[in-house]
């Protein structure tokens, strides 16, 4: 059929498919050049027409793609009634402008019914391609394969097929179909990516080292951005070629009587014979493990079957999963482990080959939630290995079950010996890799979230060594909106928090603690952002914490309480007559004066907030910032945030009798004119100054005379819908 014919065309290098997208752009360009309102170019347009007629009526008309012998020299078979059997002119239309004019009609029937027909073949081989897709995502790689095909029947440049098709061909081992799918591809689209990641891949597959190092090669001259995608490739290729030079030295090293080679492939040959006593596979596998020194040894054991007869092994097996384990079986557990460790150790394809045999990655998660602090230690050691190369790293990231790794690592925050560390180096290191984020997002409010809570409740039994660096890992992860979103809505989550608060403030002078505290308040701080019925909710319990921490002496813990208010006080009207009622107000503004900028940010945010929905924080204001002095100060900041939350202020203020009056002779009139009518990033800074510049006019009628001499009239006049 089609796909066998248009493979042998391929073959052949013919060009039709580019000749007719050719021709198509040809016929498209004539069409509007003959639209044209210059008589030059409607001229030279009907001699490329004629030129181009002249050539078709040898007999070849092209129809979708390929061009196909026809008996027929006229374009329009059904001439007018007017029209003469034989026009004078070169098709009777050199001097006749109706017969141009007819001409042109015909021409753009004939693109009309072509794009016609392309749409609809579109729509057909778009329903053929998501239906491969389907069946390829299922992993019927034959089924895609054949849709696909049914596809390129509809359209034949539909390059996405060919890429596709191509895909499903490398599954299937059809690497050389899957080359020349790739490079049909190509002659749709000669800067198609995709064909070259297929074609290399493919290449690769057929050990041809060269062809596959040139198509990663092209991709980056197609798109230099794509820099670290060909460098994953390129890594994949070296290993590949890294493998088979291995694989080639065991050989030699075993017809040279290696006698470590030797000896390993007589151990392997004996472990695998069944239905031997325990003792016999436990001193098997210590042998080979000591054994397992270099390179060459490590490759034997995966040329010799070593995975099958160890992993395959029912004695071994039986020790790996049952969930008892008798103090043999943790003997043999830990023996299996090293020589897992061993065969890994800087072997890349070793790795691989463990991490994916059936079963291993399930295993592994098994060993590593196990009581016996031998298994679960070496388990540690073992994922550790992989850590120490980007490619192992992703082997894990794409083999294990992550979330569920997660919760059993956090488990390990209990301990005081160096699992604890070990296992927050793993976390550490796995969780800045966004495919963890996009794996976890299912589900971490029901399988990771209750662990982390668990501890939090229990700061008493946690290894506070290791701790704030859990809750630095959760922060990480909580960059991800999806699971920030999970959390904070998490009511269990910030009840937890302030049992956390509370343990911590007892003993906030120990430096663990203090340490806890001010990593979990960061924690809250960034969770704190989102808007929520849950933090609505917690925001008097959370504010009533905050407050207290306000008297602290460890600047630290200053800053990070200010934050968390600035951020729940807006959720709660209750929260804020707590916050002004327990003297805030006086605190921020003494912030303000000699607080670093992150404190005189957070400071100024909750002064704008109290100072908005409450009178007697206006007034606290009034009393203590005499003429505003502090407050003015800052008007000169060079953060747009901080000047925008203290217009904001002034302008609530102002609100107050005799605030307006006091400023007279200032130059506050100046200032917040400047602001208003400056071009600042921040649209809140410009909408809030002016909004406190009309509303001292307003207070004070006397500060509109200066603002009329400052010809400021005009900004106040275009900032009024702002004041309500």
């Amino acid at each position: 059929g089609w796909s066998v014919g248009w493979s042998e065309m391929a073959a052949a290098e013919n060009p039709e498919l580019q000749r007719f997208l050719r021709e198509v752009d040809e016929i498209t360009d004539i069409v509007e050049e003959l639209k044209s309102d210059n008589p030059e170019i409607r001229e030279k347009a009907f001699q490329k027409a004629d030129e181009k007629l002249e050539k078709g009526c040898g007999g070849a008309e092209i129809v979708e793609g390929c061009r196909t012998k026809l008996n027929r020299t006229m374009i329009n078979p059904n001439p007018s009634p007017t029209q003469s059997p034989n026009p004078p002119g070169k098709y009777g239309m050199e001097s006749s402008k109706v017969n141009q004019e007819d001409f042109l009609k015909v021409l753009e029937r004939d693109a009309e019914a072509r794009r016609k027909r392309r749409m609809k073949s579109q729509k057909l081989a778009n329903a053929l391609k998501e239906k491969g897709n389907a069946a390829f995502n299922k992993g019927d790689y034959a089924t895609a394969v054949q849709y696909y095909t049914d596809g390129l029947e509809k359209l034949r440049d539909f390059q996405a097929l060919y890429t596709n098709r191509a895909q499903a061909y490398i599954k299937l081992g059809k690497y050389e179909e899957a080359i020349t799918d790739c490079e049909w591809a190509l002659k749709c689209n000669e800067n198609c990516i995709k064909a070259y990641v297929h074609m290399g891949k493919a290449n690769l597959s057929l050990k041809k080292y060269g062809e596959a190092r040139q198509c990663y090669q092209k991709i980056l001259e197609i798109d230099p951005n794509r820099e670290k995608l060909v460098k994953e490739y390129t890594n994949l290729l070296e290993l590949a070629q890294k493998q088979e030079q291995q694989e080639k030295e065991v050989v030699e090293e075993f017809e040279r009587g290696n006698e470590n080679i030797t000896t390993a492939n007589e151990v392997l040959k004996k472990l695998s014979s069944p239905n031997k006593i325990p003792l016999f596979y436990l001193g098997g596998v210590r042998l080979l493990t000591e054994l397992m020194k270099e390179c060459t040894e490590q490759t034997l054991f995966r040329t010799n079957s070593g995975f099958s007869i160890i992993n395959d092994n029912e004695i071994i097996k039986r020790c790996l999963t049952s969930s008892m384990k008798e103090p043999f079986d943790v003997e043999l557990c830990v023996s299996v482990l090293v020589l897992w460790q061993a065969i890994s150790r800087g072997n890349e394809e070793n790795q691989r080959l463990l991490i994916t045999f059936s079963g291993t990655s399930e295993q592994l998660l098994d060993l590593l939630s196990c009581k016996e602090s031998e298994i679960y230690k070496e388990s540690l050691t073992l994922l550790s290995i992989y850590l120490t190369s980007e490619y192992g790293k992703n082997l894990l990231l794409c083999s294990l079950n992550l979330t569920r790794l997660m919760q059993i690592l956090m488990g390990f925050m209990i301990y005081t010996e160096g699992a604890a560390g070990d296992a927050i180096e793993i976390l550490t290191s796995l969780m800045p890799e966004n495919k963890f984020k996009r794996h976890c997002r299912s589900d971490f409010a029901v399988n990771v979230l209750p662990s982390f809570e668990s501890l939090l409740k229990n700061l008493k039994l946690v290894n506070k060594q290791v701790f704030p660096q859990c809750m630095s890992v959760i922060g990480s992860i909580a960059s991800d909106k999806t699971i920030s979103g999970q959390i904070a809505q998490s009511e269990e989550y910030w009840e937890s928090c302030l049992i956390a608060i509370d343990e911590a403030t007892l003993f906030v002078t120990e430096a663990e603690y203090r340490e806890t505290l001010y990593t979990l308040l960061g924690l809250m701080v960034n969770l704190s952002i989102e808007q929520c019925c849950t933090i609505q909710a917690k925001a008097p319990a959370i504010t009533e914490r905050c407050i207290f921490l306000l008297s602290s002496t460890d600047g630290g813990i200053l800053t990070r309480a200010t934050g968390l208010l600035s951020h729940v006080l807006p959720q709660s009207v209750e929260a804020v007559e707590n916050a002004v009622k327990a003297g805030t107000v006086k605190k921020m503004l003494r912030f303000i004066k000699a607080g670093g900028k992150t404190t005189t940010r957070y400071a100024a945010k909750v002064l704008a907030i109290c100072s908005r929905s409450s009178e007697p924080a206006r007034e606290e204001i009034v009393k203590c910032d005499k003429k505003f002095s502090g407050l003015r100060k800052l008007l000169c900041s060079d953060d747009e945030l901080v000047v925008g939350n203290i217009a904001l202020c002034l302008s609530n203020c102002f609100e107050i009798p005799g605030a307006a009056t006091s400023l007279l002779k200032s130059d506050i009139v100046m200032t917040l004119l400047k602001h208003a009518g400056g071009d600042a990033k921040e649209n809140c800074l410009q909408q809030n100054s002016a909004i406190a510049l009309g509303k001292l006019c307003l207070a004070e009628p006397r500060h509109r005379a200066e603002l009329r001499e400052l010809n400021g009239l005009q900004i106040l006049a275009s900032c009024m819908k702002y004041i309500k």
